[in-house]
């Protein structure tokens, strides 16, 4: 296998073929995924490698006083022998890294072959394709999590350890005092812990990125922005900690920690910097001078990283190990966002000329990881299940007078977009409306005259009065009651998305099973748009592959927004991108094989690629950055000589080729009223529930968009191709 390594008599860097380490109890063996250089650590001792030996026994005078100890006790000869010899010895690097067990080693009962989890240790988690890693220094990777976000769990081990050494608390005030890798997790970490940030960097660029990512002001130490900031936050009282995570060799951090500092207030060491404190500035505040030791408790206790003793939970909290647990938690449920973070990834096969450019400073990066192509695809690329839909139905359902129509949910959708075109439909009743707030119901009683308002679920799906029912209800609510309601015999139309997990669709799936009740509809209504329908039509059958682009102007989402809720309620796509899979499948009249997601830092915009079984391929751009002026959306679909334009269901036209020339169709020249099919779409579905005739859209259909949908989360996580894999 290969390994990065480095001489540190000659500077050398290599990567050298090694023998594959062996799989030894109390630990797992590891096969790399994705490593971090930690550009503070690492190239630090990659440039010590390259000094002088004058210049390496000035930067590191601990070990000068080790030697001349050797000297006193061994003579000179012998311990220049050893000390020659251990420098031109290759050293690993590397600390931090994802990747997935490939050998269980006896007495582990917790991972498994195959399980992906996050490895730490400097003499553990190495830039190598193969690493065994002990018990406490692995955890397994959250489910969803992908594998090189998972790959910062050690440096962010490190940024959690220093957080808590510094004990914030709920409104306090701290100055973080160098923005490398360290600092902007330290950040993140204290804007999370409800603490008002202050930042300081001399690099405009970190100091604009930990803005983006929590901080409430951030400037240069060296001028008056930071210590105005630092006063206008805590009424000129100084912060409550400071936390350098600053190196290099200027005593700078030290003395602006002491300056900005409140009264008796904290300072937590967590980089390598210099340390000279200023006597009288840190005794007359009082001050707390704290060091953060690496990943936490347990860093450097040979019988707790190598032999896999744990600290009993009630004595110490937070050890190394369930430190690397929390901080992959905090990024798997977005409170951490590492992605804005990585400025390079790669091939583990570049190593050497990519430290070779940090050093140099060619590349310029707050975080960059080394992708193991070898394994990437195996780890990265999981496929998503397409269930097939396996039902016996029962007899047909008798033709109805009417339709009572029960509404589980009465927000703003439902209200504005749902309601009006049902209240005044000939044929239907709305007999019930659900609400988990009795005044919520009662106003959507009083406003569209349902003939009952109540909170009580399990009445209305024991009705046997009530034909269908409208989930209409947050996101994360959706799966779980479709599938009562389909337990119920009842016709369901819920609003999209079906289901956020694979399980949940699964289970709503196994509901159509177990109950022979497949009457479902899932709120994709833009194939149901008037003139998109009109736009189609023009643009007839098709017989080679098609390209189609969809631009989702989706704008910004207001603060508070439940869409923002991602760890509850899935990420916006999640709740929304269905759509435009739907509308890109029904134009193309068949459902995807493949999905690629790739999105910009902190995913706020996503470009999807689908893939379909004839060659065709419809990207649907979701951006949240635009102007708010632009319309929403916008659609081209290009085939056989022949474009399709859709400009925001307003306008519509189609170009085509042919042998007399080229052809123009264009909808109405005056603007139409945007419909985007809510109308004819719920005039589909009562139809359908009052004649007992087919749904609008098959089943098969509903469930591979909402397959299409999660695999667009599996693909950001892996970073390549997600195959919907269709089962039997």
């Amino acid at each position: 296998m290969k390994q990065v390594v480095q001489n540190y008599k000659s500077g050398e860097l290599a990567l050298l073929d090694v023998p594959v380490p062996g799989c030894k109890p109390g630990g797992v063996l590891v096969r790399s995924a994705y490593s971090l250089i930690s550009t503070g650590t690492e190239l630090m001792k990659v440039s010590e490698a390259g000094m002088s030996m004058v210049g390496k026994a000035r930067s590191r005078p601990d070990q000068v006083a080790k030697v001349v100890q050797s000297v006193a006790t061994n003579g000179v000869g012998a311990t220049y022998r050893k000390v020659m010899g251990k420098l031109d010895s290759y050293t690993p690097l590397g600390y931090s890294l994802c990747g997935v067990v490939e050998q269980v080693g006896t007495g582990i009962d917790d991972v498994k072959a195959g399980d992906l989890v996050a490895c730490a240790g400097n003499e553990h988690a190495l830039h190598a394709e193969l690493n065994w890693v002990p018990k406490n220094l692995y955890t397994p990777v959250p489910d969803g999590l992908a594998a090189r976000h998972a790959a910062f769990g050690t440096v962010g081990s490190i940024a959690l350890q220093g957080v808590r050494r510094g004990e914030p608390q709920l409104g306090d005030v701290a100055l973080v005092v160098g923005l490398g890798l360290i600092g902007q997790l330290v950040v993140q970490l204290l804007a999370a812990s409800g603490v008002r940030v202050v930042g300081a960097d001399p690099d405009p660029a970190r100091c604009e990125l930990a803005e983006r990512l929590g901080a409430a002001a951030c400037g240069d130490p060296a001028s008056a922005a930071v210590e105005a900031a630092v006063a206008e936050l805590t009424g000129g009282l100084g912060v409550d900690q400071v936390y350098l995570a600053a190196g290099g060799g200027s005593n700078q951090p030290v003395e602006l920690a002491a300056r900005l500092s409140r009264d008796r207030g904290r300072v937590v060491d967590i980089g390598k910097c210099r340390l000279d404190l200023p006597w009288n500035a840190y005794y007359e505040k009082e001050l707390d001078v704290r060091f953060s030791r690496s990943y936490g408790p347990g860093r450097y206790d040979p019988e707790y990283e190598l032999e896999g003793r744990d600290y009993p939970i009630g004595y110490v909290r937070w050890t190394e190990r369930r430190n690397l647990a929390c901080f992959l938690d905090l990024v798997a449920r977005g409170r951490v966002d590492v992605e804005p973070l990585v400025s390079h990834i790669a091939d583990f096969d570049d190593a050497v000329e990519t430290y070779r450019r940090l050093k140099d400073g060619e590349l310029k990066a707050v975080a960059v990881l080394f992708r193991y192509p070898e394994h990437v695809a195996e780890v990265a690329a999981p496929a998503v299940a397409v269930p097939a839909v396996n039902v016996k139905r029962g007899p047909a359902r008798a033709p109805k007078s009417s339709v009572r129509l029960a509404f589980v949910g009465a927000g703003n959708y439902a209200t504005s977009m749902l309601l009006p075109h049902l209240a005044q439909r000939d044929g239907v009743e709305l007999s019930a409306v659900v609400t988990t707030t009795a005044l919520s119901a009662a106003n959507a009683q009083r406003k569209f005259g349902f003939a009952r308002a109540t909170t009580d679920l399990d009445a209305v799906l024991g009705d046997e009065s009530v034909d269908a029912v409208f989930v209409v209800t947050r996101h994360s609510s959706h799966a779980e009651l479709t599938r009562r309601a389909l337990l119920a015999g009842k016709t369901v139309f819920v609003e999209k998305p079906l289901a956020l997990t694979e399980e949940e669709l699964a289970g709503v799936l196994a509901a159509v099973e177990e109950s022979g009740n497949d009457r479902l509809q899932v709120g994709f209504n833009r194939r149901f748009a008037p003139l998109l329908r009109q736009a189609r039509q023009r643009f007839g059958a098709r017989t080679g592959p098609a390209s189609l682009r969809y631009l989702v102007n989706a704008g910004r989402l207001d603060h508070g927004s439940w869409y923002l809720r991602q760890g509850t309620e899935g990420s916006r796509f999640a709740g929304e991108g269905g759509h435009f899979i739907d509308t890109a499948s029904w134009l193309l009249d068949a459902d995807p094989v493949s999905v690629y997601a790739v999105a910009t830092p902190g995913n706020e915009d996503l470009q999807v690629v689908l893939r379909y079984p004839d060659g065709s391929t419809a990207t649907i751009s979701y951006v949240t950055t635009g102007a708010s002026g632009f319309p929403k959306e916008t659609l081209d679909l290009v085939a056989d000589g022949k474009v399709l334009r859709l400009d925001d269901f307003v306008r519509a036209s189609v170009f085509s080729n042919g042998t007399a020339g080229s052809k123009r169709w264009v909808s109405s020249r005056l603007p139409q009223a945007r419909d985007k099919g809510q109308s004819a779409e719920l005039a589909a579905f009562v139809k359908a529930v009052r004649t007992g005739g087919p749904m609008p859209v098959p089943l098969e259909s509903l469930v591979a968009t909402t397959a299409a949908t999660l695999a667009v989360q599996a693909g950001l996580a892996g970073g390549v191709p997600v195959r919907l894999a269709r089962t039997r």
